[in-house]
């Protein structure tokens, strides 16, 4: 597989033009840049604050391209005017769990409310049951105060299957941690 495939090129709902495809090796910068801004945010991510250095992206970013080879992962990111503006992916567990899928999603700030994450959304989950032949169950966590995201998982078929109280611990208190799965197959 071509490493920097695009899977999509099209309009957000407000006209914006943007590009979804996999990522490459050129991508490590704007990766680190992107989730470095999204923690400064402190939104509805893990990451509050904190920030990764090059060394800590490019783990990631290799680690995820091996996977991808491997049909153990699949990984979208959103360009509009070639800036990265969002990214998701489906990562297989291992082991007695590996027809397991973690499902994740972001958005920049300023792009969010335009489809885009619904069409992300649309397309990893298109791209992982196609190329991630071991997956049958897709699983997420979810900020229990993040209406619009459960909102979105429901309308593509997840349920809620937990609760973790006071499972997100953040600067200024605890949020319940909802999870959420649905089947492939």
């Amino acid at each position: 597989m071509n490493e920097a495939k695009t899977v999509f090129k099209g309009r957000s709902d407000k006209g914006k033009e943007i590009i979804i495809r996999y990522p490459a090796k050129k991508d490590l910068k704007a990766m680190r840049e992107y989730i470095n801004t999204l923690s400064q945010e402190r939104t509805y991510i893990t990451f509050q604050g904190e920030q990764l250095s090059l060394e800590e992206e490019k783990k990631f970013l290799d680690s995820h391209l091996e996977k991808i080879s491997k049909n153990l992962a699949v990984l979208l990111l959103v360009f509009h005017e070639g800036k990265l503006i969002g990214n998701s992916g489906i990562d297989l567990k291992e082991r007695v769990e590996k027809h397991i899928g973690v499902f994740g999603i972001t958005i920049a700030k300023g792009f969010r409310g335009e489809g885009i994450g619904v069409k992300l959304m649309e397309l990893v989950i298109s791209e992982a049951e196609k190329n991630l032949p071991n997956l049958e169950i897709i699983t997420l966590g979810v900020f229990a105060s993040n209406d619009v995201a459960k909102e979105m998982y429901k309308k593509f078929g997840f349920i809620e299957y937990g609760n973790l109280s006071k499972g997100l611990k953040l600067e200024n208190g605890y949020v319940d941690h909802i999870y959420m799965h649905k089947t492939t197959k």
